[in-house]
């Protein structure tokens, strides 16, 4: 089996909705938005966020701050609040001393979840992203397992495991991929879809496997 491992981002290494809390808090603080406002994200921003959810915003509330600085704003705030816990990026790190390749695939905006990476220091334990906002495609869509395969310098047909929280996206696109799955329970799980091959509570729990597996 490939030492490969590619790891979804949000609600998987990285906390996003205490971030998500704390950013939409303190934009609508900065920015004097009204309490509407701040509901309206906190509804609109809850599964992902991108630059056109807050021209949205701007229209629906008749903003006068730019969508484009409330945006820049928002990105700022959610990197800032972006957490991977020691554990995690211990865990990593024993991977990467063991010769595994880490890769990290994760829908989402370009410019927000790499600034979640650099914030947490992530990107210094990865060796290839693929963000959906770069194809404008999503997982479970192979095209997203293959960009992260080429940014890591392996093949899928080589193998590897896939780690994530989302059952149709990680799991069932790092099956349709070829790889090994580990699902961080949590979500209901939709009828019809193959099972993991491990079901953790934490990614830590899905580090050990790797770290025991040959």
């Amino acid at each position: 089996m490939s030492r490969t491992v590619f790891f979804d981002l949000d609600g998987t290494l990285v906390d996003r909705q205490a971030a998500l809390s704390d950013a939409v808090a303190g934009l609508c603080r900065n920015c004097g938005l009204p309490p509407a406002a701040e509901q309206w994200l906190r509804t609109e921003l809850a599964e992902r966020a991108n630059a056109a959810d807050f021209a949205r915003l701007r229209d629906a509330f008749s903003l006068e701050t730019p969508a484009a600085d409330l945006w820049q704003e928002y990105v700022h705030r959610i990197s800032a609040a972006a957490t991977c816990r020691p554990e995690v990026l211990e865990g990593l790190t024993r991977l990467r001393a063991v010769a595994w390749t880490i890769g990290v695939i994760t829908n989402g905006a370009g410019d927000i979840q790499r600034a979640k990476l650099a914030a947490t220091g992530l990107a210094d334990l990865v060796d290839g992203i693929a963000v959906s906002g770069d194809l404008e495609i999503c997982k479970p869509d192979l095209r997203l397992f293959e960009l992260a395969a080429i940014r890591c310098g392996v093949s899928l047909t080589d193998g590897g495991w896939m780690v994530g929280d989302n059952p149709a996206g990680d799991i069932g696109g790092g099956h349709q991929a070829g790889l090994r799955t580990i699902w961080l329970c949590g979500r209901p799980w939709p009828d019809g879809l193959p099972a993991a091959h491990h079901v953790v509570d934490d990614v830590t729990d899905a580090i050990t496997i790797l770290l025991t597996e040959e």
